[in-house]
């Protein structure tokens, strides 16, 4: 296909599908998120498989033709890919080499050794919220469980009171701060500078952290007192390495990339000029692209070699991080595909209209839509996708710092009361040892805690800048 008709292809996309009116709109809507939910719940059908049909169900409801919701489905999938596909790949190359270099061991031994009695919780939202940086939520609790475990024997803790704080550090980081999959696609919907998005999202993430964390896990522990099961406690990855990173070196690496974003966006609002020197040398940088790059090249030396990794070894390592993360970049380019099916639809003049006759705040109503679709769904990925692309029209005319309080917004509505029907809540149940109302007293309050309190701080910012 020649460079002019990939041009033409996506002004094509970019013109609306449909003329419907916005009560066929709102209902054509309603269809392919129920067609979705119910692909996704009832028959256990992929998300990728979901969002694909959910998207072509859309617009045969709204009355476009089938070739032009086609076309708009393969236009938001090809540019979301194209958008954050490499940084996710990036991540999950250095969340790979930190949990295999035995990295991460590191910095959850050096902080352990450090804390004790009452300063535990404190020990272990710090020690998640720093390895649930660069690793996916998944990953981040299969590394983290061990410890949680173990330092709950070893100190006859309340399992829960040193559970909480770790899940509540890693659950933050997945919904509210990039690289993650689900802020970096809502980033890329709303058009949100990702530097700025990344420094609030600090902002809320330690208030709600702790809130959510050490503060809830006290009431937690009285309301579900186990003690860690005995036939949970997996081996630790670097068990088997002679030697690993030190701390320093494996702090360094997993804050480069933020240190470089957080360069780019300060010198972006302190100088805001784009022909300043300064300027452009940040800009290039503190790129997502490059920050990441960066690090996971600092970090073949400062993990890899530091815990005497081959190059065959690093190599197989960096091959063996990208297979896991084959259905997540599905799973995001088909929400981009919905999204921009959506867009192409209508829908987004129709919630513009919606906000403005009901007088309900852009952010509010992001929040509200990611939790519709979050209990419903039970993903979190795909209530921040769909949510970031049914709202994206209401950050055309925003400021910098509220279309990234938007993006935030939708993350947190996306954490929102995970149930049954979250894989997370099934995956916490079963290494913690619990039944499902000991999970929903524990997990299930936790992550509505983080949702509801990010929320009330991405309000109270909003106020202020």
């Amino acid at each position: 296909m020649t460079s002019l008709s990939v041009e033409m292809l996506a002004a094509d996309a970019a013109e609306p599908i449909t003329s419907a009116g916005n009560a066929q709109l709102g209902i054509a809507v309603l269809a392919g998120i129920a067609v979705i939910v119910l692909l996704i719940t009832k028959l256990k059908m992929h998300a990728f498989l979901a969002l694909t049909i959910g998207s072509l169900a859309l617009g045969s409801f709204a009355g476009a033709a089938p070739g032009d919701t086609i076309l708009s489905f393969t236009a938001g999938l090809g540019s979301t890919v194209s958008g954050v596909g490499v940084l996710i790949a990036l991540g999950a190359i250095l969340g790979k080499l930190l949990a295999d270099s035995g990295g991460a061991d590191q910095v959850v031994d050096t902080i352990l050794a450090k804390a004790s009695g009452r300063a535990m919780p404190w020990a272990m939202v710090l020690i998640a919220s720093i390895i649930g940086l660069p690793l996916f939520f998944e990953v981040g609790i299969v590394l983290m469980i061990p410890v949680v475990l173990l330092v709950a024997k070893r100190g006859n803790y309340s399992l829960m009171r040193i559970g909480i704080p770790a899940l509540a550090g890693l659950s933050v980081m997945h919904g509210l701060i990039p690289p993650h999959p689900g802020p970096l696609v809502a980033i890329d919907a709303l058009d949100a500078n990702l530097g700025v998005t990344l420094a609030l999202g600090v902002l809320v993430a330690i208030p709600t952290v702790i809130i959510a964390g050490p503060v809830f896990s006290r009431y937690a522990a009285r309301w579900v007192d186990i003690k860690p099961p005995e036939n949970m406690i997996p081996q630790r990855p670097s068990e088997d390495l002679e030697r690993r990173p030190s701390f320093a070196a494996t702090l360094a690496t997993i804050l480069l990339p933020v240190v470089l974003m957080l360069l780019n966006a300060l010198v972006e609002i302190v100088v805001d000029n784009p022909e300043n020197g300064l300027q452009k040398v940040t800009m290039v940088i503190g790129s997502p692209l490059i920050a990441l790059l960066a690090a996971v090249l600092v970090g073949m030396f400062t993990l890899g070699r530091a815990a005497g990794f081959t190059k065959d070894r690093i190599a197989g390592t960096v091959e063996k991080s990208l297979a896991p993360i084959a259905g997540i970049l599905l799973i995001v380019g088909a929400g981009g595909g919905f999204k921009q099916t959506l867009i192409d639809a209508g829908v987004g003049q129709m919630i513009l209209d919606f906000s403005e006759n009901w007088s309900i705040p852009a952010l509010l109503l992001g929040w509200l839509i990611a939790v519709a679709i979050r209990l419903a769904t039970g993903s979190a990925t795909v209530a921040t996708i769909s949510a970031a692309g049914l709202v994206a029209p209401l950050a055309a005319d925003m400021s910098t710092s509220h279309a990234a309080l938007l993006v935030l917004a939708v993350g947190a509505g996306s954490l929102f009361f995970s149930h049954v029907n979250d894989a997370g809540f099934w995956l916490v149940k079963e290494y913690f040892g619990m039944n499902v109302g000991q999970t929903i007293k524990t997990w299930s309050v936790m992550e509505t805690i983080i949702s509801v309190v990010a929320m009330a701080f991405i309000l109270l910012l909003s106020l202020l800048l």
